[in-house]
């Protein structure tokens, strides 16, 4: 399985401490382009989002001349209305994580979020952590050994990037707060985070990451215009462990590094196939039901294990949302 598709060409590093390439494998590592020679737009509110002082104090001398308001509280952010630049501490302490704070101040459109981790950039954390903040609308990512270069650069990339008024609708999939918890404590090892993601009986991606992938790769999607293809895959009845990952080895054998996997209930998993038409992903799901059928699986009742298939792509104009995708490849699996 996947986290997506891989890096595009490496740029060479601007500041120590950037992450500013758009990172959707947890092996993935970028450093940000900043050209001197074009000066950055001026900024029109720089805002940080921390409750750490000593954070606020460094990212100032990291700023140099431009003017920030800091420390800024997320109630307060809301309040203001959409607009300016807000760099978010990646280790903010309270009742919302940074990651939530980012998706609320996404959601209404308009202000440009520059995440600093919590993590520096040699921390085995940041591979995972990064694209979870891109993913929550944060425009660049820092790592906590962040200088003025790095700074300048993120500052940069958020400007030229600007937030889409609908990026966060409402009813989109989202990460529960307790798993962004328990994937962004510092404490945690990235072992113990990777197994937090994965379906224990199948080691598959487990139904909350699936939904969130399901949502990044439908708005990949729709900004890039390449298609998607979202195949459901199900049998009826349940079946012992042991079938079921031996179900898992046959689908993981037929997706490619960019494609997505993921058990969705006990009985159904789902792939995601980007960059697949509605050809290709016929031919992946016909490859797969010819392999499980030559395995003569069953089920524990006894019973011959036959997959349920359905498929659902995106450009359609039934798919207008990611819930959509998901609805229509559960649906046609079940007809």
């Amino acid at each position: 399985m996947s986290l997506g598709s891989g890096p595009g060409p490496d740029p060479p590093p601007s500041g120590r401490g950037v992450h500013n390439g758009r990172a959707s494998r947890p092996t993935a590592r970028f450093r940000a382009r900043f050209d001197h020679s074009s000066p950055i737009q001026p900024v029109p509110a720089i805002r940080i989002l921390s409750n750490d002082p000593a954070f606020v104090d460094e990212l100032r001398g990291a700023l140099g001349s431009l003017e920030a308001d800091g420390p800024v509280a997320l109630d307060a952010l809301l309040a203001d209305g959409p607009g300016g630049t807000v760099v978010v501490d990646g280790a903010l302490d309270g009742r919302t994580t940074a990651y939530e704070a980012c998706r609320q101040l996404t959601a209404r459109g308009g202000t440009r979020l520059v995440f600093v981790l919590a993590h520096t950039s040699d921390d085995p954390h940041v591979p995972i952590a990064e694209p979870i903040a891109r993913f929550c609308g944060a425009s660049s990512v820092l790592t906590r050994d962040f200088d003025a270069g790095a700074v300048a650069a993120a500052l940069g990339a958020a400007q030229a990037s600007p937030v889409q008024p609908d990026a966060f609708a409402a009813g989109d999939a989202v990460l529960p707060e307790s798993l962004l918890r328990e994937l962004t404590q510092s404490e945690s090892r990235p072992m113990e985070m990777l197994e937090r993601l994965a379906d224990p009986e199948t080691s598959l991606f487990n139904y909350e990451f699936l939904t969130y992938k399901i949502d990044e790769e439908f708005k990949r999607s729709r900004r890039f215009g390449h298609p998607l293809a979202c195949v459901s895959m199900g049998f009826d009845g349940e079946a012992h462990e042991d079938v079921l990952r031996q179900l898992a080895s046959v689908f993981l054998q037929a997706c490619r590094d960019t494609d997505i996997l993921g058990r969705f209930d006990r009985s159904s998993f789902l792939f995601l196939l980007p960059s697949t038409p509605p050809e290709g992903a016929r031919i992946m799901a016909d490859r797969v039901r010819a392999a499980v059928k030559k395995l003569g699986l069953r089920d524990l009742v006894g019973d011959r294990i036959e997959l349920n298939i359905g498929s659902a792509f995106y450009p359609h104009p039934d798919v207008q949302r990611p819930s959509d995708l998901l609805r229509l490849a559960r649906e046609t699996a079940a007809v």
